[in-house]
């Protein structure tokens, strides 16, 4: 049986079987999630982890030619730099739904279901790694490229990354770097891959199936994975022993000493912003010890200071602006040297601009 979900065009949901399906459809802007999107998202998700009729959660992305093929490349950052430019307050709304989002995502006790096939960025990694089973393709495309646009990784990207083996996190938070299905699975970021021609039948069969149980569903799931080859594994000593390092000038070091794949990951950072750099460092490693609520409400913290703190000199406006707006590629990071940013200026980041009790995201529990 299917059942049409009343939702906005770039959000497709209906419930089939004992599932809800969910359809990300924006494919030409590959799907990034809109304010309107995410709340779609949340009131859809609310309302099924309180109907015992749904079993669990499947959700895809679709391409122009259909479904499927890109997953979402992330939150729309046009509506970011326009709205941190003009003062429109979406922006602190967008950023308070979408991490009660992605908290809801992890928490919601019940299987939800990721096809992560092609691009899955940033946001897309907030609305997949809370899932019980995220499968990747040989297309999928994964990474928090946020300190390209003088971001951070947000959406719970300081938990799940902090979460990686070693210090893969470090590694992915501050190039941004692009992995494929093998690292994905290895780096503890994916469930399980499946040949992406694979993908429309496994959803069917999601749908068509009357599943007795939960672990029934689950097990039709990861009856399909196969083994995929992790093409960074040459890289893991390197990577842990760079990136373990104590500070980002320290790592940067270490790079440039290093091997070819090193040197070029050295050439990485100094195009990133030098101060969101030593930001998400200290991210990283805080939230290692966090809970996802704790780390969650950190990253509100920041995300208000990223366009507030230093007004007119916002790194994430001019990181936009450089990436997608004029499209120059070439921002004017202030500080413009990994060496020229002080202790007070990151570490301002990590001040709360609310007391506890009035806390945007006081609500989330562990």
């Amino acid at each position: 049986m299917t059942t049409p979900i009343a939702t906005s065009p770039d959000v497709i949901a209906e419930v089939r079987g004992k599932l809800g399906m969910i359809t990300l459809n924006r494919p030409k802007a590959l799907n990034a999630l809109s304010l309107g999107m995410v709340r779609d998202l949340l009131a859809l998700l609310l309302a099924w982890q309180k109907d015992d009729a749904i079993l669990g959660v499947a959700i895809r992305g679709s391409n122009k030619d259909g479904v499927f093929g890109a997953f979402c490349a992330g939150g729309d950052i046009r509506f970011l730099h326009a709205a941190g430019s003009n003062g429109n307050p979406q922006l602190e709304d967008f950023f308070t739904e979408e991490y009660a989002l992605n908290h809801l995502i992890h928490t919601l006790g019940k299987p939800y279901i990721a096809f992560m096939d092609g691009i899955v960025m940033g946001g897309g990694m907030g609305i997949s790694q809370g899932g019980t089973l995220r499968i990747v393709t040989e297309r999928t495309k994964m990474a928090m490229p946020e300190t390209a646009i003088g971001l951070f990784p947000d959406v719970g990207g300081g938990y799940f990354l902090s979460r990686c083996p070693g210090a893969v996190g470090e590694w992915l938070a501050l190039t941004g770097d692009t992995i494929g299905a093998g690292d994905a699975v290895a780096f503890g970021l994916a469930d399980g891959c499946i040949p992406s021609d694979q993908q429309a039948d496994l959803w069917e069969t999601l749908a068509s199936t009357d599943f007795a149980n939960v672990e029934a569903l689950t097990a039709v799931v990861r009856s399909r994975f196969v083994s995929v080859d992790a093409k960074t594994a040459e890289h893991r000593a390197e990577i842990d022993a760079c990136f373990g390092l104590p500070d980002v000038a320290a790592i940067e070091q270490a790079l440039q000493a290093g091997s070819d794949w090193a040197k070029a990951e050295a050439v990485t950072l100094c195009k990133r912003s030098p101060l969101m750099l030593h930001v998400v460092l200290e991210q990283i490693r805080r939230a290692r010890k966090m809970t996802l609520a704790e780390d969650l409400r950190m990253e509100r913290d920041m995300v208000r200071h990223c366009f507030y703190l230093r007004p007119g000199q916002s790194e994430t406006i001019e990181g936009i602006r450089a990436l997608a707006v004029d499209k120059d590629h070439n921002p004017q990071w202030n500080p413009a040297r990994i060496e020229e940013v002080s202790t007070e200026q990151w570490q301002a980041f990590f001040d709360s601009p609310w007391p506890a009790h009035s806390h945007p995201l006081a609500m989330l529990k562990d």
